[in-house]
Formats: C-alpha cells, structure tokens, sequence
C-alpha cells in the first residue's frame, strides 16, 4: 500500500534511505525526529503517512512562501491540501476551515502564530493525523534561525497528547536536536539522522579576491551556466543591489531581494525567480527558505556565511532534484571582521562566535570540504570526496598519528575539561596560569608537543576538528571531547594523515610585483551537456519549451509540471505512450493522465513515429 502510494502521488518507485522506515514509524502513530539534507526528501516523510492516515495533518510551517510552494506541489500531484495564513482573504480562510471541518484536506499547511490562534478553535474540531513542524531547528537557542514563535509549540503536546509529532529538518547539531526533542516534549521520541552528503555539489572555495575579481569570476561562472537559475548571497542589502545591477549592465537577468524592500518587490522577485523570468537572484540570507525549486543549478556566497549552518542550508537549495550543483564561496579578511563584530553585538555572543571559528575553518580548510562538512553534523567520510577544489589540488601529506596522539592524551588526561589554547599550554610545556592552577604541569602529557610550534599546534588541532577526531562543546566552555574516530587513533587502532603545513608568502614589499590570482576558469564548456547517457540534447530542450508553456497556462513554476531530471529521463527514454510516459520516475497517476499526452506528442515528433 505505502509503495503503491508513493508511485500513484509522486511518481516514484521506491525509497530513498531512512524514508521507509520514518514513514512506518510515524504510521505508527510514534514522535520522530528528522535529520535531512536540502532535496533529501524530507516532505515526503510526512506527506506521504498523511495520506494514508484518517484525518488532517497539520503541518507548521515559518513562511508563507514556503506553504505556498509546497502546496502547488501537493495540488499537482491532486492531492488536496490548504494553507491558512494571513494572505488569504477572509472568505478563503473560512472555506479553508469548513473544508478541513468536512474532513477534506489531508495536509494543512499552518504558521506557528495562526497555529496557537486556532488551537482552541479549529484544531479542535476536526481529526488530526499528524503534526509535522518544518524547519524544527528555528524552535531552538541553539539553531542558527531561532525563532522564539516556535518556542510556544509545546502546547501541541499538552492539548493532544495522542497525536504524533514529527520535527523535521535539513541543519542541527547534537545540542538543537536535544533542544528540539525538549522543547516539543516528545514522547519516547526516535531520531533518523540521513547522511548529510551531497556528492551532486560541487564546493569551491576562493579566499582574498578583491572586488573587481570576484565580478569577472561571477561573470564567467554564470556564463557557464547559460540558461540555468542560481542564487548569490551578499552580506548586505547595499551589496545585493550593486551586483545585481553589475550583472544587469551585463545582460544577465536578476532579481533583487532583502529584507528592505517592501512586502510586494519581494514577493514579485521571489515569483520572477521561480518562474523563470529572471535567471539569478542576488539576495541576502532572507531569502531561499522558501524555495522549494528544484531546478537551482549553482549557488555564490559573495560574502563568508556566519556559520556552516547556514552555508550548508543554502548550498543545499542547488540540485536538490539530484543532478550536478555547483557553489563557489568567496572569503576574505574583511568578512571576517564584519562577521566577528555581529557575534560579539549579539545576544547569544559566545555560540556565534563559535560558529564563525567554524566556519572560517572551512573556509581555510586543506583538507576535503565535504568530510569537514559532515563531521559537523556528526557524520564521518571516510574518504575524500573528489568534487571539491582541495580533493581537485590535493595538499601533501603525512603520517601525523604520534602528533594526534599527543593532542587526543592531552584532552583524555584532562579529562575532556580543556580548551583548544590551554590544550597547546599543555602540550607545548607552557607555565600559564590555568596549567599551573590545574595542576596539568604534573601530567605526562605536559610538554609532550614543545617541538612543534604553537601556530602548527593550532593548525594540527584544525585539521583533527575537521577530520573528525575531536568536536568542540560550545555548550561546556569549548571544551575539546573526543570522537569515536579519534578514539581509534589514540589506542593505536588506526592512523591519522595530516597535511603538511605550508605558510603563506609575506606580502610584497612595495615596489614589488605581486602574482595575480588566476580568475575562476570555466572548467565546461557553456552549451548544456547531456546528464545520461544516450540522452538527445535536443529532444531535452523541447521538453523544457513544453514544460514552459503548460507552466504558464497555469500560472504555475515549471518545475512543478516536472523537474528537469524527469525531463531528462524522458529525453533518454523517450516513451511514446502515455502508459510508458507514466513508467518514468517522477511521474505520478495524476501527471501521467494530465501531461501524458503533450510530452508523448513531441516525443513522436522527434522520433518521426
């Protein structure tokens, strides 16, 4: 039944990992906790029980525009599901409610503020399947988006304690999941943890770039990819607005959306973006949650994010249907300053200056960025990624197991109760105060590392964090505890690599000439390749030209019509029937009776049948 159902709504055969498992628990009427990258397939973990269990699911959502777009989705697929906000007028709000009354919509779609409203109300007078709250991490202090609104969900637990709860989202560390699970008061809760890894994204890194390099660099970079929509991330709305009229003079059509603008402008270039009537988008970080387009293609962070967070978050709406993304982060000292002086004026000033360390780790990384990005969120690689610029320039190496041993006996001998600089004290044999008050002046450890400079001291203890063999506790003063990898190396059980340390070139004196950083290459040529094999490029492009009229005619995004992986199935497989068209991934009942016929009419067409 659950796999047939999947097939008739969505159009897909079977399971991605951990769904079927999330899908049977939460039937089982269990509290859940959901951990997902972007595209990972999140929605479908509540949408899908939602449709098979009696009643209405409600599900909390923090944007309109984002109830907004899973809700033409749902409806595309004929399942019948409602937002109640504050957009709709009055009358729609009433139908809304007297629709769900009749028992109706399977998924209600519900703000947190308009969900405490008509808690006593509405919610009470119809049958609840589920509650779902998206994007659970804004519930929590320590999530990179607190929202306090969020905090007063705990009331769904008091006032219905039989119905389940399922808290769902693509960011949280070990401490948010704890505050989420908390928060919502969940009852014997279960928490599925998907691997973070999205080997379709490509991650660069470009540090120093002045201002004038990181145009001709963006430049190029979108003229690679011709026709394909992205995002830029600026730090500030001076900024967004700047570029985008840079890229403007340039012919490239953008939109521009941050926090300034009013209600309307950013609504239209939210629309413009998702329906394709303007190709990029420079915005500040308040946009993109939001979007549930699946046809992103890249991502620019114009400016360092504050924290791995929200840079994972927003790379993560680039290929969400599974097919190549490509990022590009710029980082430079100047960011960094601005970004240390927001931690320090802000309210949580020792979690956000945490997070920017993190951050800034990444961005100074040699080693691959994928591992460093999954050992944040507790997952460990063990391998290098191949599609990132370090694995692309691989740094030399070396056997460093005996310097991470000294590291990890260090934090052990201590206790795990050490920070970072008191870690290299010890090591380095140092009579600072902590040491001598602490007595680790008398530990067998102490002075074990004076060899090596505290500066490479620094760098090693980077490359550990990174690799997975230590984790910082921001919650317990920054102490440094160790992981079970690095358990491993500490007991002789395995061995550790470590990059070998090579210290930028000093400035040059004036007068000087100083070697210019290459500016990005375009590593494919601009016209669109292929993604599968035997696939007729131009068979593809027809597609995509039908897919934008039917969007049209409804007034909908083309990427609800079908995504471009569908497109590209179907440009390989070419079916010329509607039975056959239904067959291909992504196509449900629903498409199939109501798109069949146009895309197997071209398809006919191009095979001369």
């Amino acid at each position: 039944m659950i796999l047939k159902t999947l097939k008739s709504y969505f159009g897909y055969t079977g399971f991605r990992p951990l769904q079927e498992e999330i899908i049977q628990r939460i039937l089982s009427k269990k509290d859940t906790l959901v951990l997902m990258p972007t595209g990972g397939g999140k929605s479908i973990c509540y949408q899908l029980p939602a449709l098979l269990m009696e009643g209405t699911a409600i599900v909390v959502s923090p944007l309109i525009s984002l109830m907004k777009d899973q809700v033409e989705s749902l409806q595309n697929n004929g399942i019948i599901a409602r937002a109640l906000n504050s957009v709709n007028d009055e009358t729609t709000n009433a139908n809304i409610r007297f629709e769900c009354r009749q028992g109706r919509v399977k998924l209600l779609y519900i703000s947190p503020e308009r969900l405490l409203a008509e808690s006593n109300f509405l919610l009470k007078d119809i049958r609840i399947s589920l509650f779902a709250i998206d994007e659970a991490h804004c519930i929590s202090q320590w999530g990179h988006d607190f929202r306090p609104e969020y905090t007063q969900l705990s009331v769904l637990r008091d006032q219905f304690p039989a119905v389940p709860i399922v808290a769902l989202t693509a960011t949280a560390d070990k401490i948010t999941r704890q505050d989420i699970l908390q928060q919502l008061k969940m009852k014997d809760p279960q928490t599925f943890i998907s691997s973070f890894d999205r080997p379709n994204l490509n991650l660069e890194v470009r540090r120093g770039y002045q201002q004038k390099e990181k145009i001709r660099s963006i430049l190029a970079f979108i003229r690679r990819h011709a026709n394909e929509s992205g995002i830029i991330y600026c730090m500030s709305r001076n900024k967004t607005e700047a570029l985008a009229e840079q890229l403007e003079e340039e012919g490239i059509c953008t939109a521009i959306y941050h926090a300034g603008l009013s209600t309307a402008q950013r609504e239209q270039a939210q629309d413009d973006f998702i329906n394709d009537r303007v190709q990029v988008v420079c915005a500040t970080i308040a946009f993109g949650m939001g979007i549930d387009k699946s046809n992103v293609r890249w991502v620019i962070h114009y400016n360092l994010p504050k924290s791995i967070e929200s840079y994972y978050q927003e790379i993560g709406r680039a290929g969400r249907d599974g097919l190549p993304g490509d990022t590009l982060l710029f980082y430079s000292l100047g960011d960094l300053v601005l970004l240390a002086k927001f931690a320090a004026d802000s309210n949580q000033q020792e979690i956000n200056k945490e997070k920017l360390n993190r951050m800034q780790q990444y961005a100074e990384a040699d080693i691959c960025r994928r591992r460093i990005l999954l050992n944040y969120f507790g997952e460990t690689m063990e391998h290098d990624c191949g599609n990132c610029d370090v694995c692309r320039n691989p740094p030399q190496r070396f056997d460093g197991t005996i310097i991470v041993q000294k590291a990890l006996s260090g934090i052990a001998r201590t206790h795990e109760q050490i920070g970072s600089h008191g870690l290299i004290d010890l090591l380095r044999g140092s009579v600072s105060q902590e040491i001598v008050e602490r007595g680790y002046d008398k530990l067998k450890t102490y002075g074990a590392g004076r060899d090596i400079p505290a500066k490479d001291w620094q760098d090693y203890l980077l490359q550990m964090l990174n690799l997975g063999y230590i984790e910082i506790a921001y919650n317990e003063n920054n102490h440094l505890k160790i992981t079970e990898a690095g358990r491993k190396v500490l007991f002789g059980q395995a061995a550790a690599t470590l990059v070998i340390i090579k210290r930028e070139e000093k400035a040059p004196r004036r007068g000087q000439k100083k070697d210019r950083q290459p500016s990005y290459t375009l590593l494919q040529p601009e016209l669109p390749l292929a993604v599968f094999d035997n696939e007729d490029p131009r068979l593809f492009e027809a597609l995509r030209q039908l897919r934008k009229k039917l969007a049209d005619q409804q007034a909908i995004p083309a990427y609800l019509v079908l995504s471009d992986k569908t497109l590209h199935l179907l440009a390989t497989s070419r079916p010329t029937t509607v039975e056959a068209f239904g067959e291909v991934s992504g196509i449900g009942e629903y498409k199939k009776e109501k798109y069949g016929k146009d895309f197997t009419d071209v398809i006919r067409r191009f095979k001369g049948t």
